[in-house]
């Protein structure tokens, strides 16, 4: 059929009309329109449908709030960084990744044990190295502690693992999310390795850990950990972030064991352990490039965002809500820069925000503004 010469006109009475030198198109375009019609129609012309193009993961809200009253801790991978980040911009009382991105399970347990043990490293401890570039380095730990002397690193380590500790004592919510269950491990001893620090491909072999290995690790960790403080509540994720590195498949395998693993967690520990399907999110909500950054791996910013809009959802109540709005407009207050910051306008703005900020520690005194409240008390002595 030739659809060169047709067209769709409106009638005076506001109808429509198929113009066509072909019945046969005019029938058939009638009858697409017609469907289409009856599609979006819901009770006889009362009401209309919305088309909905993405399939919404439903998550039950969580019996266990977090609030601003709650001390929380992130560990794991990137991502853990990009929701860690939205908690501290909404002011809550939290440490995000203390010993830098760590993707596999193994190596999170290894230094979360460490930290209840509260073990001290030294030059001497086999997990210490000096590399050809002359820096020293721990295959536990993320670059940011490399030194160029054992001491340094050790002493920034110790003091990340007795902080650590610190915090596991007090935490209310242990956030971890897991990146890959593909690790490196050392030939030498057999230690797997958090990071490779660029060293030599023949120093490791690689594997993958199973859902049972991961269950059976992190089994005996949450039982020293409740042990340790027994409020405490433990939220896995499974990082959304692909691994293409050696490719879609094993990337969709070591995805697998995280999710299999971490759900034999969950029916172990069920007053303890919960799920927040991230990943799931990513893949079947948002499964488009345009929620990609440029690197058509990591999620852009709007799906971090839509993440963190699903989260709150999920975990916070109406009054932490509340107190997430005063928090960002109050931020949004103190970052905003005038054309003139010594005019008198502008420090009747300062002054609405330091009041603001006081009414906000009076509702929720257990929120720290005092970042915010002495940037606005500098800016009015000037």
């Amino acid at each position: 059929m030739d659809f060169s010469d047709e067209s769709i006109c409106m009638n005076k009475n506001n109808t429509i009309k198929i113009v066509s030198k072909d019945w046969r198109i005019e029938c058939a375009m009638s009858f697409f329109i017609l469907n289409f019609a009856r599609r979006i129609r819901a009770d006889e012309g009362t009401d209309t449908k919305t088309m909905d193009f993405t399939t919404k993961i439903e998550i039950k809200k969580s019996k266990k709030e977090i609030s601003h009253e709650h001390k929380i801790m992130l560990v794991g991978s990137c991502f853990a960084d990009n929701i860690g980040q939205k908690l501290v911009e909404a002011k809550f009382d939290c440490l995000v990744n203390p010993f830098g991105t760590i993707y596999n399970p193994l190596s999170a347990a290894v230094l979360l044990e460490k930290a209840l043990d509260r073990e001290m490293f030294s030059e001497e401890s086999s997990w210490v190295f000096k590399s050809g570039d002359g820096l020293w380095h721990s295959w536990l730990h993320h670059s940011r502690f490399s030194a160029e002397t054992s001491e340094e690193l050790c002493r920034n380590i110790n003091e990340t693992t007795v902080c650590v500790a610190n915090r596991l004592a007090e935490c209310d919510v242990l956030i971890v999310t897991l990146g890959t269950s593909i690790y490196y491990a050392l030939h030498e001893n057999g230690y797997v390795v958090a990071n490779c620090h660029k060293q030599k491909d023949s120093l490791f072999f690689r594997r993958r850990i199973s859902p049972e290995e991961i269950s059976e690790r992190w089994s005996k960790l949450i039982v020293r950990l409740r042990e340790y403080n027994p409020r405490i509540r433990i939220l896995f994720t499974v990082s959304p972030i692909r691994h293409k590195r050696d490719g879609m498949h094993v990337n969709q395998l070591s995805k697998s064991s995280l999710l299999l693993g971490v759900d034999m967690l969950c029916e172990e520990f069920p007053d303890a352990v919960e799920y927040f399907p991230a990943y799931e999110i990513v893949m079947d909500e948002l499964r488009d490039y345009r929620f990609y950054a440029d690197d058509m791996v990591h999620p852009a910013g709007i799906a971090v965002e839509y993440i963190w809009q699903r989260f709150c959802d999920i975990y916070f109540n109406g009054m932490t809500k509340k107190a997430l709005c005063a928090c960002a407009a109050i931020s949004a207050s103190v970052a905003h820069r005038p054309s003139n910051p010594q005019s008198e306008e502008y420090r009747r703005f300062i002054k609405s925000v330091i009041d603001k900020i006081h009414i906000l520690k009076k509702d929720f005194p257990y929120i720290n503004m005092e970042q915010e409240l002495q940037i606005c008390n500098i800016r009015l002595t000037k």
